[in-house]
């Protein structure tokens, strides 16, 4: 899977990009950092220790709360959307 969504699933930031990934019909898998320690971990070293949500791995790429369109030009930038 090339996009991997780190959040949870009270987080309204992590189900808009959950679902803006949906409607894009962008294949990607999610965490919920509230049950997978080590997928916790992960976003506290890549985020200064801190645990924002949603923070996604785009093929290799860390974004940390991106927006639509931040995250769209990740997409296609990766050659994962048109």
């Amino acid at each position: 899977m090339e996009v991997k969504v780190y959040g949870a699933d009270w987080c309204e930031d992590t189900q808009h990009t959950l679902e803006h990934l949906r409607r894009l019909g962008v294949a990607h898998s999610y965490v919920n950092i509230e049950r997978d320690d080590a997928a916790r971990d992960w976003v506290r070293e890549h985020n200064d220790g801190k645990e924002p949500k949603p923070t996604l791995d785009v093929a290799g790429q860390v974004l940390t709360n991106p927006t639509d369109r931040e995250l769209d030009s990740a997409l296609r930038e990766k050659g994962l959307m048109a």
